[in-house]
């Protein structure tokens, strides 16, 4: 195996956003994608992540594999990534090395890890609602909702959505209506609570797509989809908050 991405954002960011919520995991890497799938230790989130091979200059995979890692550990090494390093991966024994090439040349290797566990599926939802909407007004509305609860209730209609919070003093509420920026599949109201501490985490999908996509439904799970074409998906689906927690 060996691969080489001439722009390390496609990597280097979802690895940053991923580590946050999961630590170790696996990557299942074929002739079209890299992709990896994973719950975070307390079950309450979901990670899809996939790469495709045409965000690669060299893409080169002899057949289906699978390779398991620190995401912390490799967070690091992708940190050292410089905006226009040139960044090659290859399988080598148990290790995974990683070549950063520019001015310098800077090689790093990995220790695989053995994990014992079976393959994450991504669970089949049914949606009644669609909004599509900026990354970025969206992730500045999560950190607005945070300075007043930690959990923060989406209601959506045929021609708004807004994201409303009560706090023991406070209350907070903010409305995106539907226009040429945030479009709205919807036939129903629907309104549902989900966990501040981890949108929070997931907005920052903004930082590599412009749009972001959501579906949800009352007292069911979130799922927020930040896409680049042809190069990276990057997926979260979350579970709500019930009234009683």
């Amino acid at each position: 195996m060996k691969l080489t991405l001439s722009d390390a954002k496609y990597l280097k960011e979802p690895i940053m956003i991923i580590s946050e919520l999961v630590n170790e995991a696996t990557f299942r890497i074929d002739k079209d994608k890299i992709e990896l799938i994973a719950m975070d230790p307390a079950n309450v989130s979901m990670v899809i992540f996939k790469l495709l091979s045409s965000a690669f200059v060299e893409y080169d995979v002899k057949e289906p594999l699978e390779i398991s890692l620190n995401l912390d550990n490799l967070k690091q090494v992708l940190k050292r990534a410089n905006a226009n390093d040139i960044i090659t991966f290859e399988l080598l024994e148990n290790k995974l090395k990683i070549e950063l090439k520019s001015d310098t040349k800077r090689t790093f290797s990995l220790s695989l890890l053995n994990l014992d566990e079976k393959q994450q599926k991504v669970p089949d939802l049914k949606f009644p609602l669609k909004i599509e909407t900026s990354a970025v007004l969206f992730d500045q509305a999560i950190e607005d909702i945070g300075i007043v609860s930690d959990s923060v209730s989406l209601y959506s209609d045929q021609d708004k959505f807004s994201l409303e919070a009560l706090g023991n003093l406070t209350t907070a509420k903010i409305e995106l209506i539907k226009d040429d920026q945030t479009l709205i599949e919807s036939k129903d109201k629907v309104k549902s609570k989900y966990s501040v501490e981890y949108l929070k985490k997931i907005v920052k999908g903004s930082k590599l797509a412009d749009r972001v996509v959501l579906q949800f439904s009352k007292d069911y799970p979130l799922k927020a989809s930040y896409k680049v074409t042809d190069k990276m998906l990057l997926e979260f689906i979350l579970a709500p908050r019930v009234a009683n927690d």
